[in-house]
């Protein structure tokens, strides 16, 4: 079946997204920092059992083709992203629903489903942290300077924005995650890991240059009866890069 993409008002905003398959399991996939569903997800909306599924890739506000408005982080900016995604879910109809998240979709995945339990069927995040230690600050400012970026990773973002919109959001979202540091424990959302209630896979790869391995096993340990698999191979992108494997993985979690 065809991808077919749409925007729907949801909280003010105009809000893009990607859907595809007509399973009765709808799952929502969220992106990462400058993520859009076309650029994060590519082999999900492809290959992922359209017979069982029915998957929605989202753009949070400012991303991808939800713009305008432009991106900012006020300090709560992965809750409303959470209340956006899962607004934009209810709005299309869509009494109940899992969750993938990735990266900063995967903390906005957190939320949702600590917040909104009775709409969360199962929950799958990798690359996620629930804190921010002054490690993490120094790997972020590591990625601050797009024009550092390889340009395999670089090149996708930059014909979606234009350079300056992606250097200075880049940028932006720096200083914002930055400043959970400054909150005892440098928490994000630790606080919200105990009343996940629903089924919840955590992937994690072993390689991963931006997200080190202690945030995936503190996330398995708060969540009660979570699973947590290392990938020896995986970076942080490896849903996309061992997309075979995790998209078996995901579906037979979520079957």
């Amino acid at each position: 079946t065809s991808v077919t993409s749409a925007k729907i008002q949801v909280n003010g905003v105009h809000l893009h997204y990607q859907q595809t398959g007509e399973g009765s399991h709808a799952v929502l996939l969220l992106p990462g920092m400058l993520g859009s569903g076309q650029t994060d997800f590519g082999p999900q909306l492809k290959s992922m059992n359209k017979q069982l599924f029915t998957v929605v890739a989202w753009d949070p506000r400012g991303y991808g083709k939800s713009i305008p408005p432009s991106r900012d982080f006020p300090p709560d900016f992965f809750e409303r992203d959470a209340k956006d995604a899962v607004d934009l879910m209810q709005a299309l109809k869509f009494q109940k629903f899992s969750l993938l998240g990735w990266s900063d979709g995967g903390i906005t995945a957190l939320i949702a489903a600590a917040k909104y339990p009775n709409l969360i069927h199962k929950l799958v995040v990798w690359g996620a942290n629930a804190s921010v230690t002054q490690e993490d600050v120094r790997i972020y400012n590591g990625i601050r300077d797009v024009s550092k970026w390889s340009e395999k990773v670089k090149k996708p973002l930059e014909e979606l924005y234009g350079h300056k919109y992606f250097a200075e959001t880049c940028e932006a979202w720096v200083d914002g995650i930055s400043r959970f540091a400054e909150n005892s424990d440098g928490n994000i959302c630790q606080q919200l890991l105990p009343d996940i209630k629903c089924p919840t896979f955590i992937i994690h790869g072993e390689k991963d240059p931006l997200v080190p391995q202690a945030h995936a096993e503190y996330i398995h340990k708060h969540i009660k009866g979570s699973r947590l698999l290392l990938m020896p191979e995986g970076k942080h992108n490896l849903h996309l890069r061992f997309a075979e494997d995790f998209n078996r993985e995901v579906e037979n979690f979520l079957r």
